[in-house]
């Protein structure tokens, strides 16, 4: 269908979808409103419905019930969400400020339930902290359940953590201290605990559907020969035998973790109910977990489909329509390329940036800057109305994803680089300052991801246990630096839970049965009460890492250059120091000088800018003023923030 054939086939489509009895008991005005926005999106709706699933024979019926799961959807959302609404699409671009701090959590290793949770808001305000990031709470299976990754209902918050109830009455306390609650979307996947799994086991042939489930396991070959594994030490392949039914299920990350099949309009739809669901509970944002494997296509690995993309675009419409100040953030741990294809005002406004994440580590580990430099400056740009999450470390593992292309053009073998860089994190590289974890190495080719906490991988726990007061200086100085990167090279800083005071692996795990598989749980610490008192003592090495990153934070938040501004990364002739600048509209700069190595390094100001004379004040070092028409001189692993006069 051309342009104008599908704009006339949407509005003849909606002008029959009666959806006016979802929609009694509203106001007037709340009426026109979702009219309004429904009449200004289904254009685009349509077109990415009908992209999916126009071959349907019952196309037409599958859109009717999906514009009244929108109309049900918005009728629920409370008159103080309704206002944020119209706040947000004012201000739509709120999430690029420079007052934007993240942080992520478990809630139970965090505060141990929801009702605790509220009581850590006071210290989450003195961090200044934004945007809260709850891991997944949702009910899930008993045991194992990735972390709880494996929902098996939506609508029902974990017990352990409290209620629904206890869960809105934290997004409204949230909200009153300035801060946006963000909440797992987990699309790709539901527990084999759901209920809709439970259908699929009975015999339920429409449930069946929800679910890839093959009966022949020559079936199951032809798509298993191009996918790779990704969690190999968990089970082989692609698939699990399920016993009840006699059948293959496609299991991508675990065999109790069941995998949508997208190509049923059905799914969508029930799967957007549940979306809006999650919205309605208060949430600003809604991170969308393993966004890459949504789209299965024979022949294909599976992975960063076309078609993927226009089911994310079609979520996205759908909360423009129904929840508009909700924003969807990607969680695509791929090759950078494909990264950068999630992000757009239509797709997902907000990113992770695995890429940074990554090669921040890799420039501690080297010591040199020229792959970080080189990828930057490829895949750092983005739409200028969608903002990077950046982050040193997650709730995950660290998996090296940077392009092998770039490292080749450095003359650098991607495979062997990340062996070193795996045997340097997990403490097998002879001179490591590391103290890592391996996860999933598999046993056909070697190749593993690390995992470990920020400080334990930048050298504080073999630091704390030689009690060389220099080593750990040194190991403080690697993490502030991490964190001064993330807090200035443009978009939102996101810290993980205990980073901020320094808190080392927990070995705990290993005695539990149901976590001792998955080295993941090394870095997933809880913050006690105890370690927060702990970093008030000025002679703790927690207080000495909470500070500087205060420091950094109240200076971020104090200028405009730190938000809406734009990114150059900068070559600075010097291959251990990481360069960038930060331009806004207003002309404000900000220049960026960090240094990755143990020794004092210097930088030529040629390489920087080719005027001489400008004035700049560091920002880190109490303004002391600096010229830049000559050599720029750096302590070991010194930051500086340089303001233009």
């Amino acid at each position: 269908m051309i342009v104008e054939n599908v704009e006339k086939a949407a509005k003849l489509s909606l002008s029959r979808i009666d959806y006016s009895a979802e929609l009694k008991g509203l106001s007037d005005q709340e009426k026109k409103v979702f009219v309004q926005r429904l009449e200004q999106n289904f254009a685009g709706l349509f077109t990415l419905y009908h992209q999916i699933y126009g071959a349907q024979y019952d196309f037409f019926y599958h859109l009717q019930q999906l514009v009244l799961v929108l109309a049900s959807g918005y009728k629920s959302r409370s008159a103080a969400l309704k206002k944020l609404d119209l706040e947000r699409q004012k201000n739509p671009h709120w999430y690029l400020s420079e007052d934007m701090l993240g942080m992520a959590c478990y809630v139970d290793l965090f505060a141990g339930d929801l009702k605790k949770l509220r009581q850590r808001i006071p210290y989450l305000k003195q961090l200044g902290i934004t945007y809260l990031h709850l891991m997944p709470l949702y009910s899930s299976p008993e045991g194992d359940s990735d972390g709880g990754y494996a929902v098996s209902d939506y609508r029902k918050v974990d017990p352990k953590l409290g209620s629904t109830k206890d869960l809105k009455a934290l997004a409204q306390e949230l909200d009153k201290a300035g801060i946006s609650l963000v909440l797992d979307f987990v699309f790709n996947h539901t527990s084999d605990e759901h209920e809709w799994a439970k259908l699929a086991k009975s015999g339920d042939e429409k449930y069946q559907q929800f679910y890839y489930m093959f009966n022949e396991r020559h079936k199951v070959d032809a798509y298993e020969q191009h996918l790779r594994e990704i969690f190999p030490q968990v089970r082989r392949g692609n698939f699990s035998c399920n016993e009840e039914t006699q059948t293959w299920v496609w299991t991508t990350f675990n065999s109790f973790q069941w995998d949508l099949n997208y190509s049923n309009p059905e799914v969508f739809n029930a799967i957007t109910d549940e979306m809006l669901y999650l919205a309605n509970l208060g949430c600003g944002g809604l991170r969308l977990d393993a966004l890459a494997f949504i789209w299965k296509e024979l022949g294909t690995n599976c992975e960063n489909q076309p078609k993927a993309h226009a089911l994310i675009q079609a979520f996205n419409a759908c909360l423009k329509i129904s929840a508009p100040a909700v924003v969807f953030k990607s969680e695509a741990i791929v090759h950078p390329d494909e990264v950068n294809k999630y992000i757009a005002p239509e797709e997902c406004q907000l990113s992770y940036n695995p890429l940074l994440m990554a090669l921040l580590w890799n420039s501690l580990a080297t010591r040199k800057t020229r792959l970080l430099t080189a990828s930057m400056q490829k895949s750092f740009s983005i739409d200028p109305h969608c903002a990077w999450v950046n982050y040193v470390r997650c709730h995950d593992d660290i998996g090296w994803t940077f392009d092998d292309a770039v490292a080749g053009q450095l003359g650098i073998n991607g495979h062997d680089h990340r062996y070193f860089l795996n045997q340097f994190y997990v403490d097998r590289f002879e001179g490591s300052f590391a103290k890592g974890v391996a996860f999933q190495e598999n046993p056909s080719n070697g190749d593993c991801r690390v995992c470990g906490s920020l400080a334990s991988l930048a050298g504080l726990e073999k630091a704390l246990e030689s009690g060389d007061e220099h080593a750990i200086q040194t190991a403080i100085d690697r993490i502030l630096l991490l964190h001064s990167v993330i807090l200035s090279i443009g978009g939102i800083p996101l810290l993980f839970s205990g980073d901020e005071l320094g808190l080392l692996n927990d070995y705990s795990y290993e005695q539990d049965n149901s976590k001792a598989h998955d080295a993941r749980w090394v870095n997933r610490i809880a913050l006690t009460d105890q370690d927060i008192e702990a970093a008030q003592d000025s002679s703790t090495v927690s207080h000495r890492i909470l500070q500087g990153i205060s420091q950094m934070v109240q200076i971020r938040k104090s200028l405009p250059v730190f938000g809406v501004a734009r990114t150059e990364i900068l070559e600075s002739g010097n291959q251990h120091v990481f360069v960038y600048k930060r331009i806004n509209e207003h002309g404000d700069e900000l220049l960026a000088l960090v240094n990755f190595s143990e020794y004092a390094q210097s930088v030529n100001s040629q390489y920087l800018y080719q005027g001489e004379g400008k004035t700049y004040r560091d920002l880190l070092a109490d303004n002391a003023e600096q010229k830049v028409n000559c050599w720029l001189n750096l302590e070991p692993y010194q930051v500086m923030w340089l303001k233009l006069e």
